[in-house]
């Protein structure tokens, strides 16, 4: 009896197998591809995640849909994923806010960032900006701060992801203002406050204040990296507008799909996203929306998401974030 059932699931394993190395050898035939996105439609990750799919189709011969899965700072959308079938048929357009700075900023968080996901491609870095209303009658940073010293009750700030959570909580620290937070649902809704005098600054990416900051409506004060962007020369980093060295953040966006993925399902869509990413095409449009292209292939983007997690684990114990 033992032998005979021995036998059954050797035969069992060998004909899934077969069946699964049938499924890769057929990818992406089979039904269309799911890019799903933790963030709302008009967001900077849901124009990336757009631009991409649109040509990793084109490669493919196959579709590709961007699903806006937003919720819970990016975990509905993360968890999904890594809950998915490691088919390829789901991959996900993920940020440092799902994959770096969440397993800092929850206690119980229900995925991996690591061990649930196979990395495929990385694609850019979007520099963040410290904006303010234009009706607030501030022009930099310091006028900022002395705007928080004379109105100590009055002085807040938004955010609507963990990037802008962190950047504000570590500039609030760092000069003392005592600022109180006001979380949103998204960066829009967060902006849309800022705008209307309803919250005092915020930090947001270069992408999505882009068209606010040229209509006139936020006013851009300083750049989140170390020094000046390239994207805004015009504008100092915050650690210049202050004289203190030291703050440095940037948002980045990298491409996974689910843990164990056939090595030939996930080789074919590396290949294909890192030549969509690493194009000239791409990286100017990208260029042109406020970011700044970083491509490169599945094999570095690993290790770079282990980096970063001590880094905004660092970020976040720095800035005096306790997790929820």
């Amino acid at each position: 009896m033992h032998s005979a059932a021995r036998r059954l699931c050797a035969a069992a394993a060998i004909f899934l197998g077969a069946v699964s190395a049938a499924a890769a050898a057929d990818f992406p035939s089979q039904q269309p591809i799911k890019m799903i996105t933790a963030f709302g439609p008009g967001s900077a990750s849901d124009i990336v995640a757009r631009m991409i799919a649109e040509r990793l189709q084109t490669r493919l011969g196959q579709v590709v849909i961007v699903e806006n899965r937003p919720g819970a700072s990016g975990q509905v959308a993360t968890d999904l994923v890594a809950r998915s079938q490691p088919d390829g048929y789901t991959i996900m357009l993920a940020t440092n806010t799902t994959h770096s700075s969440n397993p800092f900023l929850y206690k119980s968080l229900r995925y991996d960032p690591v061990k649930d996901f196979t990395p495929l491609a990385q694609v850019c870095n979007f520099p963040f900006v410290l904006v303010v209303s234009d009706k607030l009658g501030v022009s930099s940073v310091q006028d900022l701060l002395k705007y928080g010293k004379a109105n100590p009750d009055k002085v807040n700030y938004a955010y609507g992801n963990s990037t802008g959570q962190i950047s504000a909580a570590s500039f609030d620290k760092l000069t003392s203002m005592r600022a109180a937070a006001i979380p949103y649902k998204s960066t829009p809704q967060a902006m849309t406050d800022i705008i209307g005098g309803r919250s005092t600054f915020m930090f947001v990416d270069l992408a999505s204040a882009a068209g606010q900051i040229k209509a006139g409506s936020l006013k851009a004060l300083a750049v989140t990296t170390e020094k000046r962007s390239a994207l805004a020369p015009d504008l100092p980093s915050v650690s210049e507008a202050l004289g203190q060295p030291g703050f440095d953040l940037a948002a980045w966006v990298g491409i996974f799909g689910p843990a164990n993925m056939p090595a030939p399902v996930s080789k074919r869509l590396a290949d294909e996203l890192y030549a969509v990413v690493s194009s000239e095409e791409v990286k100017q449009k990208l260029t042109q929306m406020g970011a700044e292209p970083t491509p490169a292939p599945a094999e570095k983007l690993g290790p770079f998401v282990a980096q970063q997690l001590k880094v905004w684990g660092e970020k976040v114990k720095q800035a005096g974030i306790q997790p929820e």
